[in-house]
């Protein structure tokens, strides 16, 4: 009889950033998509994680999460980023209306000692791909967007790190008395990312 045998990869440092920064454009991109804030048609398909997915084709949202997500990639490598935060504000006013906050705990002796860790490839994309279901379903638990919206992304980082000069200091962005859905969380073994996203307490319905 066969016996059936669980693999680990081997995790290192430069690898579970590289990991969890591509995370960060393609939940990005499919919050944009799911959320309303682009063209439908604005949008490619792909496929990643086993599931179809969708990029931005905007010239300007793309740059700006190519360079968002190596920004990050090198923020997670050196075990300095605490949390990212897609917000999504009213065009007319700016007022915050949602906060996809994306909490991240590093392993520090990692950080330190440069060891690597184990875990199957396969079960930290089975736990992305439960991440990016939720994402894709929001519209079934989130009040829904009726008007134009713009976004943002906030970075929490350590306080000893120098600010690039294409980052600016910024008020975080709350939304005074939201709901909140906790996510699925992923886990490299080296960068866990805990999700939740928090919502401004209007029901469209209402009316």
């Amino acid at each position: 009889m066969a016996s059936k045998t669980a693999s680990k990869d081997i995790i290192t440092l430069r690898g579970s950033a590289a990991i969890v920064s591509e995370f960060f454009g393609y939940a990005a991109n499919s919050i944009l998509y799911n959320r309303g804030l682009y063209p439908e048609e604005s949008f490619a398909r792909v496929k990643k994680y086993g599931l179809p997915m969708l990029l931005t084709q905007d010239e300007g949202v793309k740059t700006f999460i190519s360079n968002l997500t190596a920004q990050l990639s090198e923020w997670l490598e050196a075990g300095k980023l605490q949390r990212v935060v897609l917000v999504i504000m009213s065009k007319a006013n700016n007022e915050v209306l949602e906060r996809w906050n994306f909490r991240i705990e590093t392993d520090g002796v990692v950080v330190e000692q440069g060891v690597s860790r184990e875990k199957s490839d396969k079960e930290i994309m089975r736990e992305i791909q439960a991440i990016m279901r939720q994402i894709a379903s929001s519209i079934t638990y989130l009040p829904c967007l009726d008007e134009p919206c713009v976004f943002d992304v906030l970075a929490y980082t350590d306080k000893d790190l120098a600010v690039p000069f294409t980052w600016i200091e910024s008020d975080p962005k709350l939304i005074a008395n939201p709901q909140m859905v906790k996510l699925h969380s992923f886990d490299t073994k080296i960068h866990k990312v805990d999700t939740l996203v928090s919502y401004k307490n209007d029901d469209c319905d209402d009316e």
